[in-house]
């Protein structure tokens, strides 16, 4: 075996080339299964064994009859065919380290508790504990997840995703692993559940770091964990983000259309109101980014007489309690500034700012940046770099290339003002961000 050819794995000249890497990028593996037989040498059977994958699957995905989402065969084709997981948008696989294999002994002499702070376990370090926890589930099992859930989500809140994301793929995995060996029908839907919104978690640090196409695979994977169980609300959760995403994308109409959707799959469920004027409201997002002024003004309506209808008996899902009257009044204020109507815009979003004073910094962040392009549109140049500023003040706290990239467009919007020192001071500060 030559020192250019991974044992088991493809060769690292075929890795190299522009055509695989072209495919990897874009996860044709239709693509990657044609170059692996014509230019590497592994004829079907062999990636069906290397990639625990049936022959005919394989022959399906080469001749174009059958694409692969699911984001566990994708790891199993990276694993078998040894394509380094930064190639097909995944996390560093473990046998591209091998030196992982000594590092438990190094972990013996760390302090038994570690600081809040501290740097979240390695992708190595998550495998490892998952291979030796106990597959048993139990309701103690069963709320730690969830805990562990909620507490992602507010540190995600706090700082962004993408520190976080290494650790939330591993308790994916570990759950889907335990979700396969357990009979038990009860553990089972509990265990979907857990599984649906840890992929969902997975999918919103890849939104929030702008790689789309990663996001929308989990996101899909997170739609059928939940279509599994028949959850009717997280299913319409998961094609609001979706929805959302599209919007960021400019595929207004696929925005639209996905909100619709979830407003459809909540309504079978008899969503609560809170969950319905959620829904509205993204569907208000899709219109707005339209310019569909009447459509949007209407989807704010339909949310505004939702959220009225709110009750404190409702049985809202906990990943929608979110959405109270803070965020609507924001979020009312961001569509209409879409829609060009500073105006209207303005006091709401302020209003939200002072309300929300001790809120994430990643949300104050943005409705901050919201409040600059109003206070811009309506030409108030000075203050609205004022705003921005405090927006780039806190983006400097966050890791969010969503933050980031608002603060680019609003930098852009300033060409007009560049000669006046505010612009020009501003420009300065965000170009030095982004360097």
């Amino acid at each position: 075996m030559t020192e250019s050819t991974p044992p088991t794995g493809l060769p690292r000249r075929l890795l190299a080339d522009p055509e695989m890497v072209a495919a990897c990028q874009e996860r044709n593996f239709s693509q990657i299964f044609r170059l692996a037989k014509s230019r590497g040498g592994f004829h079907p059977s062999r990636i069906a064994r290397a990639c625990e994958l049936t022959p005919s699957r394989v022959g399906e995905v080469i001749a174009g009859r059958r694409e692969i989402a699911n984001m566990t065969v994708i790891e199993r084709i990276a694993d078998g065919l040894r394509i380094p997981g930064h190639m097909v948008g995944l996390a560093p696989r473990i046998w591209e380290h091998p030196e992982a294999v000594v590092r438990p002994v190094a972990l013996v002499r760390q302090p038994a508790t570690l600081p809040a702070d501290s740097v979240l376990p390695s992708r190595e370090l998550d495998d490892i504990l998952a291979i030796a926890a106990s597959s048993r589930v139990t309701p103690t099992v069963l709320r730690s997840l969830q805990a562990s859930i909620e507490d992602y989500w507010r540190r995600d809140d706090e700082h962004g995703g993408e520190a976080l994301r290494p650790a939330v793929m591993g308790q994916l995995r570990y759950v889907l692993g335990v979700l396969h060996d357990t009979a038990d029908p009860n553990y089972q839907r509990s265990l979907h559940g857990i599984a649906a919104e840890l992929a969902r978690l997975t999918g919103w640090t890849y939104f929030d770091a702008r790689q789309y196409g990663m996001a929308r695979s989990y996101f899909t994977e997170a739609l059928r964990l939940a279509r599994e169980i028949d959850d009717r609300p997280f299913t319409a959760n998961v094609l609001s983000c979706l929805s959302l995403q599209a919007t960021y994308e400019d595929r207004a109409r696929e925005a639209i259309t996905l909100a619709r959707a979830a407003q459809d799959s909540a309504r079978l469920d008899g969503g609560t109101p809170r969950l319905m004027a959620m829904l509205s409201m993204r569907e208000a997002f899709g219109h707005a980014s339209a310019h569909d002024q009447e459509a949007a003004h209407r989807a704010i309506k339909d949310a505004g007489r939702y959220f009225e209808r709110i009750d404190p008996a409702d049985d809202d899902p906990a990943w929608v309690q979110y959405f109270d009257r803070t965020k609507l009044t924001v979020d009312t204020g961001i569509a209409l500034g879409q829609l060009g109507d500073a105006a209207a815009a303005e006091p709401l979003i302020k209003e939200a700012l002072r309300a929300e004073a001790n809120a994430n910094q990643r949300g104050r962040a943005f409705h901050s940046y919201w409040l600059a392009r109003t206070q811009l549109q309506r030409g108030a140049v000075e203050l609205a770099c004022s705003t921005a500023g405090e927006a780039l003040s806190l983006a400097t706290e966050v890791g969010s290339a969503r933050v980031v990239a608002h603060l680019q467009e609003f930098r852009h919007q300033l060409t007009p003002y560049r000669s006046t020192r505010p612009a020009a001071e501003l420009s300065a500060r965000i170009q030095e961000m982004r360097s």
